[in-house]
């Protein structure tokens, strides 16, 4: 039922990690045949280690559901460069920033979670998050750290200090200021 295929397709090869927009930094275990409703589908088997997750992923499926080989250092380091920056709170209802945030985390662009991680983070200093704000902020993080580590080939552990590295480089906010007051 389940055949071997070379393993290589569309730019993917076995044994590669790739990024999957609804779940992250996963590894590319085998490129399978299998028959499914009496068709022969052909699979990227992906296997997302953290989360114990096997997805199986037709070939023909990969640029509709945003799968995409890891970033480009010159990315990651963009990346690492936007959560030094000021973070930029909108003045809208939480729920309304909280689709987005939701929305920018499964975009799988690792800009736009880093810009989440940014603008989510909060120092020793600061008023402590929600419940949602910091379940968001540990999902942009997770997401952002394994595809550094993945890239910059180091452990969670020490992607997760370089991203905490740099936002301790970030401009502290004021008590005074109103983003801020509006966010607690």
């Amino acid at each position: 039922m389940v055949a071997k295929k070379p393993v290589q397709r569309l730019g993917f090869k076995t044994g590669e990690y790739i990024v999957y927009p609804a779940h992250g930094v996963g590894l590319i275990t085998s490129i399978d045949e299998q028959e499914v409703a009496g068709l022969s589908l052909e699979l990227f088997v992906i296997s997302f280690e953290q989360d114990k997750l096997t997805l199986r992923v037709p070939t023909a499926k990969i640029k509709s559901v945003g799968m995409r080989k890891l970033a480009e250092e010159d990315v990651v380091k963009k990346a690492l460069d936007t959560v030094t920056g000021r973070a930029r709170v909108k003045r809208t209802m939480w729920s309304r920033r909280a689709q987005e945030y939701e929305a920018k985390i499964n975009s799988g662009d690792l800009i736009a979670i880093s810009e989440v991680v940014r603008d989510l983070y909060r120092s020793d200093d600061q008023p402590e998050q929600s419940y949602s704000e910091r379940q968001l902020f540990e999902q942009a993080m997770d997401r952002m750290s394994r595809e550094i580590a993945a890239v910059n080939k180091l452990t969670l552990t020490e992607a997760v200090q370089l991203i905490e590295k740099n936002l301790a480089k970030c401009p502290r906010r004021s008590k005074a200021d109103p983003a801020e007051e509006e966010a607690a």
